[in-house]
């Protein structure tokens, strides 16, 4: 048996790449600048909580494979990683710990559907502010197209873990909560979420003593 940990992520502003001076221009627009700052903080109180968790959970690392939502297979995995965590990425910092360990890191998405969903976001931001029924209509239409690409990448995750995740080998998918991989996944693949995973004492380690 296979096994994969689900982790649903939220995104933090590193994980934006280029997006994120136009995201956080249009969140404040809708909110204002504290509305902007107390997401952003809320954000890094969710990654050290789930940082704090992987770090306690006893997982034999060389048998461990790490997939990541919007990590393409491109043969540049590792660089990536590491570049963004040494960005603030708190997502890739636990990536980049969990590879010191022994974990493999391995690309995850198909990188010509990466590129048209950013081609779909940037439509959408610049369209963002438009209104009457013209606008509406085109909002419907990027939602469906949207549906569709999201669906899409989902089935090329599953497909690339049934790929890749070897027999009495463990998988951690770090994914953002619209996504429906797991839902994708064989029968042969048993997926436990983060939360499940953690509520069984024996896989945790033991906190260092103070």
């Amino acid at each position: 048996m296979r096994r994969l940990i689900h982790v649903p992520i939220v995104h933090s502003q590193t994980d934006l790449g280029p997006l994120q001076d136009r995201v956080r221009q249009a969140y404040i627009e809708k909110g204002g600048e504290q509305a902007w700052k107390a997401s952003r903080e809320a954000v890094a109180e969710f990654w050290n909580a789930i940082e704090q968790a992987m770090d306690r959970i006893a997982l034999d690392c060389a048998r461990l494979r790490l997939y990541q939502d919007g990590l393409p297979v491109c043969g540049q995995e590792m660089k990536i990683v590491h570049d963004l965590a040494q960005q603030g990425g708190a997502n890739y910092r636990i990536l980049l710990k969990l590879t010191g360990r022994g974990a493999k890191i391995e690309g995850t998405e198909d990188p010509d559907l990466l590129r048209k969903e950013y081609e779909l976001m940037m439509t959408g931001l610049s369209a963002g502010a438009g209104t009457g029924a013209t606008a509406q209509t085109d909002k419907a239409e990027s939602a469906a197209v949207f549906r569709d690409l999201l669906d899409r990448r989902d089935r090329f995750i599953a497909r690339r873990i049934d790929k890749t995740l070897q027999a009495g080998e463990t998988g951690t998918l770090f994914l953002g909560a619209l996504h429906h991989a797991t839902q994708m996944l064989p029968d042969t693949i048993q997926t436990t979420s983060l939360n499940e995973f953690l509520r069984d004492a024996n896989e945790i380690r033991p906190s260092p003593k103070t």
